[in-house]
């Protein structure tokens, strides 16, 4: 005993100096949000250095060549899929417009990038995935992701050069715009952090044909996921007498704990969608703004 009070005493200026090193960094990351975005780069950066040589030597045990071959001609059909593009308007007289074309005159909305699944987590409340292509690979934030079977997986929500992070379907704080296939009525798809194989979509009104089994898909009113994507079924109904709105059990048609690879889905459209949604709020919603 009398050794160790010796060492403490010895090395003391050495533990506080360490200790306050370790507070000012907390304090740096915790009130800096530029400091706090570098961190969370090479974090991700890091992390998924790691997970990658780790999904490597997975893969030489249980992926064969045969599945990355199907992937890459999976990629190229999704990328040719009709409701990938918007018919042109040959309503208008002048036609002036910027946005990607093919050799049809098709305007593209949707762009589809392959990538791998380096980390998945579904036992908590927050549960991210982690993907093998980042900003050199064209990835950007508010990016859909999608199942290598086309089923709803999560939007990415942080880059860094190499890799991406997803926020999954399994997260308390993702909302999704969805959709019953049947009938085109929209809600609201969220989780409540409890059970990883099932969903609730809410904002449904109760005025809508519902039954057990109905398909959910991703809403032609959501700025991320392209539209008429599974996310899911009907796997119940909740009772609640005091609403006029639904809350359904969804059971995910996405394999959240065999996700191995998926698409990231660019909207060619999203920066001017957002923009002009954020614009349009700011200016009509301002309590300062002079009545009209």
């Amino acid at each position: 005993m009398r050794n160790v009070i010796l060492f403490i005493r010895r090395y003391l200026t050495f533990f506080t100096f360490l200790l306050l090193q370790i507070l000012s960094l907390w304090f740096l990351y915790s009130y800096n949000k530029f400091h706090q975005a570098q961190f969370l780069q090479i974090a991700n950066e890091f992390t998924g250095q790691v997970n990658t040589r780790y999904k490597r030597i997975e893969n030489f045990f249980v992926l064969g060549e045969e599945n990355k071959r199907l992937h890459r001609v999976n990629d190229s059909l999704m990328n040719l899929l009709a409701q990938q593009f918007v018919q042109p308007d040959t309503g208008k007289r002048l036609v002036v417009d910027t946005l990607l074309q093919d050799s049809t005159r098709q305007t593209r909305r949707y762009l589809f990038r392959p990538a791998s699944v380096i980390y998945n987590s579904t036992s908590g409340e927050k549960n991210y995935i982690q993907l093998d292509r980042g900003s050199l690979q064209g990835i950007t934030e508010n990016m859909s992701v999608l199942n290598a079977d086309g089923s709803a997986v999560g939007i990415v929500v942080s880059v860094s050069e190499n890799f991406s992070q997803v926020m999954s379907l399994l997260h308390v704080r993702q909302k999704v715009n969805v959709a019953l296939q049947k009938t085109g009525d929209f809600g609201t798809l969220e989780w409540d952090g409890e059970d990883p194989t099932v969903l609730l979509l809410k904002g449904l009104p109760k005025s809508v044909p519902v039954k057990v089994g109905d398909v959910v898909v991703s809403s032609r009113y959501s700025f991320n996921f392209p539209p008429g994507y599974p996310v899911g079924k009907v796997s119940g109904i909740v009772s609640d007498n005091s609403t006029n709105f639904y809350v359904l059990r969804v059971k995910p048609a996405a394999p959240f704990t065999n996700l191995q690879h998926v698409f990231v889905v660019e909207n060619l459209q999203y920066s001017e969608q957002s923009k002009l949604d954020e614009e349009t709020r700011k200016r009509i919603e301002d309590p300062k703004r002079n009545p009209r």
